[in-house]
């Protein structure tokens, strides 16, 4: 079975922010998220904190895991299940900083961050762009045949991102993923 992960981005949602994530966390088993990863970049850090805690409690309601994206120390002062980071984010990052939090997950980009990741003790790894997605313009996917590769070569998880739907889902797992990451398929639900 195929994992998914959601990861937020408020300026997707079509009305109150707060009530769509609460409306993801309410899907059927099925197609509600495994985990959820409340990005919001652009918050500064006290709006980051003050939003990510919302979304933390609800997740804790719904029993579904809330990562938080790049903010180590908020995840740990907020007692978030875990963090996902860049790979430059990971590499600076002292590890003694990371020993307390229980889920460590880092985006990578090409077979050697996935190696170098894996190999320093990552939870799970994050690749791509797999398939052609806004977010990412004019720039290239990846595509399955990389994703595939990138999962034989590391013995962490691999979930797939970038252009993920309900119906290309099955093909990020036929190449080897554990789950797939899906943006704009449940921020515009």
């Amino acid at each position: 079975m195929c994992k998914r992960i959601c990861v937020t981005n408020r300026h997707l949602v079509r009305g109150d922010f707060s009530q769509q994530i609460e409306k993801i966390l309410m899907l059927p088993v099925d197609r509600r998220p495994d985990a959820l990863i409340v990005r919001e970049k652009d918050l500064s850090l006290q709006d980051y904190q003050r939003v990510s805690v919302r979304i933390l409690s609800l997740c804790k309601q719904y029993g579904v895991r809330c990562l938080f994206n790049g903010r180590y120390d908020s995840a740990r002062r907020c007692g978030a299940d875990g963090v996902q980071l860049s790979f430059s984010t990971y590499m600076d990052v002292p590890m003694d900083n990371l020993a307390d939090i229980s889920l460590v997950g880092v985006s990578v980009h090409s077979r050697e961050e996935a190696e170098i990741a894996a190999k320093r003790g990552v939870d799970f790894l994050i690749y791509g762009h797999i398939f052609a997605t806004a977010c990412k313009p004019g720039l290239p996917p990846r595509g399955l045949a990389s994703l595939r590769q990138i999962c034989r070569t590391v013995h962490v998880p691999v979930f797939a991102i970038g252009g993920i739907t309900e119906d290309n889902m099955v093909d990020c797992a036929q190449a080897g993923a554990t789950g797939v990451c899906m943006m704009s398929e449940y921020m515009r639900l």
